[in-house]
């Protein structure tokens, strides 16, 4: 260790974390198990791909565990699929798998719908809490709501009465 650090003493902070005895947590860790071997770990056995799984572009191989049993599919699955065509420094990597997840929840009601069962919207967002506890804040999230759905219309009445 002497020798490299003469070797290589020109750079500044070389070798610092050579000597575990002088690492800044030192009286916390314990030097004898499998944390000090670190420099010898090995990749653990990979979970066997069995759905399709979306990938990264900086991370081609998929991690050691994932967690997928739920494949990407219909229409928020072709957006995922879109996103992950870029790179994850990138907002169209991240605003499409927004977008994805909006349209997953839409795609699950009409699900439920279809298989008779009727989602609790009232309940699953809360809003019965928002009445007892802040029923401005749920006076103003309906409202919002309201005003959008109204502009929606709007816009599509005025353009079947412009063609």
């Amino acid at each position: 260790m002497e020798t490299l650090k003469s070797e290589y003493s020109h750079i500044k902070g070389w070798g610092i974390d050579n000597d575990p005895q002088d690492e800044p947590n030192y009286p916390m860790k314990n030097y004898t198990g499998d944390d000090h071997m670190r420099i010898r770990w090995k990749r653990p056995t990979l979970q066997k791909v069995d759905v399709e799984l979306l990938l990264s572009t900086e991370r081609p191989t998929p991690s050691a565990v994932f967690g997928s049993k739920n494949p990407p599919r219909g229409l928020s699955g072709m957006i995922r699929r879109y996103a992950f065509k870029y790179s994850e420094n990138e907002f169209k990597h991240w605003l499409p798998l927004l977008l994805a997840d909006r349209v997953d929840v839409v795609e699950g009601m009409i699900e439920d719908l279809i298989h008779l069962k009727f989602p609790r919207v009232v309940k699953e967002r809360g809003w019965y809490a928002l009445a007892k506890h802040a029923p401005g804040i749920l006076a103003r999230k309906i409202g919002v709501r309201l005003a959008v759905l109204a502009a929606i219309a709007g816009i599509g009445t005025y353009k079947l009465a412009k063609s």
